[in-house]
């Protein structure tokens, strides 16, 4: 698609970005304005992408659309290339509907310090996040998507450190020395993917890369290079550690950009890179990653079930979803990717209302541990059925999205790795213990001493929880809205690695009898 007159992809990610220095130049003792802009602003991002998605060709979803270019670093082959196809536009439409959520649940969150800024600083950092994850998620130039998948860094380790728990500062450095680690080998593999490149004042785009004949063992090495800073920003079990403590002590709208937002910049690395720039080395690793995602679903599901911290328990159930996404990616099939990508979307949005509803929870009872609770929906039987139906989306209940998306991922798998699809389908079962076991616990049996003067939602949190439930259930009724969008995106993704749908095994009495 030729270049827009207008610069959709900039505009969307400038507005965060000169919202956020405008939020932190609110001067102390107007908190109320600084909440006010920073979610005036987000609701302007929301609208633009609105507006964006609007004007999005469908027909054309697996092309790169409302593109932009610009020579940056020319001698280096660097450029501010940006476009979105029809995976980039639904974590896009993520983004921006989970900012202004995550601003509004958020609002009583941070206190005020003798001589501090910090609710100036607080929502001025969410809206950076914000504004570096459109560019990640937008970017079409490969070093540029390195520079912006390290610079969200920042802005989430202060969220961490700055605003989180007891343990903050352990946690934020943990995530920090995780991601950088990560980082440090991608560096490498962008640097090796330019020199066996075809170079040149283009050479980082990715319409460049794609398709470039790479000697198989340089692939090999530079695939893993991308695959683990991708494993570890997911996580993917074996490299997971991290989120448990960050999600655990990051403030509820922190744990939510976090683990609903920012660490699908993991897997969307995974498709929309791993795979297009290194088919050969994808086709090569598949059977290994099919297999670590398999582990990860089960093991995320039983190490949640035994948590007694609420909030690592949430993280937990994270690590066996994120299997799924990733086994999907690389199962390498129309039906596993499409629902990934869904899976994502569906993540997203059950993930952020389990957080929001269990830092709510926490606010008010002042602790975070599931045997501190007991009776909650005879007291506040709003904030109980709302989690109850957050829940139901995590374990893949029909109605909600995430059981289309996980059904399409353990079909798509099945005709691959009917073994690995099989074992996986066991996380469904787990799943839906230790939501139900931690609903029953926090939530029924007679009303906890402590529990007894706990208020039901106030309008505000309400609003912030509502939309989020409402858009699984519509996605969930009506899949094909997004759908309709991911699946040219995915035939794409398909067609760079040169796979296809394998065809189902035919019984030869079958065939002889359609002989006749």
């Amino acid at each position: 698609m030729t270049d827009p007159e207008f610069p959709w992809l900039s505009v969307i990610g400038a507005v965060p970005l000169v919202g956020s220095v405008a939020v932190a130049s609110v001067p102390r003792g107007r908190e109320l304005l600084a909440k006010q802009l920073a979610v005036g602003v987000s609701l302007v991002v929301l609208a633009l992408v609105v507006a964006l998605g609007v004007q999005f060709d469908t027909d054309e979803a697996g092309a790169f659309q409302f593109t932009e270019y610009h020579k940056w670093v020319p001698e280096f082959g660097v450029s501010y290339a940006l476009g979105v196809d029809g995976i980039a536009l639904v974590l896009l439409a993520l983004v921006a509907l989970l900012t202004p959520v995550c601003l509004l649940a958020s609002w009583n969150d941070i206190t005020e310090a003798p001589g501090a800024r910090r609710v100036q600083t607080f929502f001025a950092l969410m809206l950076a996040v914000e504004g570096i994850l459109v560019g990640v998620f937008a970017a079409t130039d490969v070093f540029l998507f390195y520079v912006l998948f390290e610079a969200v860094l920042i802005p989430m380790y202060f969220i961490i450190g700055g605003f989180g728990g007891a343990q903050r500062s352990y946690a934020a450095v943990k995530f920090l020395i995780y991601s950088l680690l990560g980082g440090l080998l991608m560096l490498a593999s962008v640097i090796g993917l330019y020199v066996a490149g075809p170079g040149g004042e283009t050479g980082f785009l990715r319409s460049t890369l794609e398709g470039a004949s790479i000697d198989p063992t340089t692939q090999r090495w530079l695939f893993l290079g991308f695959f683990i800073a991708f494993a570890i920003k997911a996580p993917l079990w074996p490299l997971h550690t991290w989120l448990p403590d960050a999600a655990s002590e990051a403030p509820p709208g922190g744990a939510v950009m976090l683990v609903g937002v920012l660490d699908k910049i993991g897997t969307f690395g995974m498709i929309a890179y791993c795979l297009p720039l290194f088919p050969d080395a994808s086709v090569w690793a598949r059977p290994v990653v099919v297999v670590l995602c398999v582990v990860g679903v089960i093991y995320g599901a039983l190490v949640a079930i035994g948590q007694a911290d609420l909030m690592r328990l949430i993280a937990y159930t994270s690590v066996s979803h994120f299997g799924f996404i990733a086994l999907g990616i690389f199962a390498m099939t129309s039906q596993g990717q499409a629902g990934s990508t869904l899976y994502m979307l569906s993540h997203g949005f059950s993930t952020a209302a389990l957080f929001l509803l269990a830092g709510m929870l926490a606010a008010r009872r002042g602790s975070r541990r599931i045997a501190d609770f007991g009776g909650v929906q005879r007291v506040a039987p709003v904030l109980a059925g709302l989690f109850l139906m957050a829940g139901l989306s995590s374990l893949a209940l029909p109605g909600f999205s995430s059981f289309v998306s996980e059904f399409l991922v353990l079909a798509g798998t099945y005709g691959r790795y009917t073994v690995a699809a099989i074992v996986a389908t066991l996380g469904i079962v787990l799943a839906a213990l230790y939501i139900l076991i931690v609903y029953q616990r926090v939530m029924t049996g007679p009303v906890a001493k402590a529990v007894e003067g706990f208020r039901d939602l106030r309008p505000r949190e309400l609003w912030s929880v509502a939309p989020v439930i409402a858009l699984l259930l519509a996605l969930g009724v009506a899949p094909q809205l997004a759908l309709d969008v991911i699946n040219p995106a995915v035939d794409r993704t398909l067609q760079s690695v040169n796979q296809g749908d394998p065809q189902p095994d035919v019984p030869a009495t079958a065939e002889q009898g359609s002989g006749r």
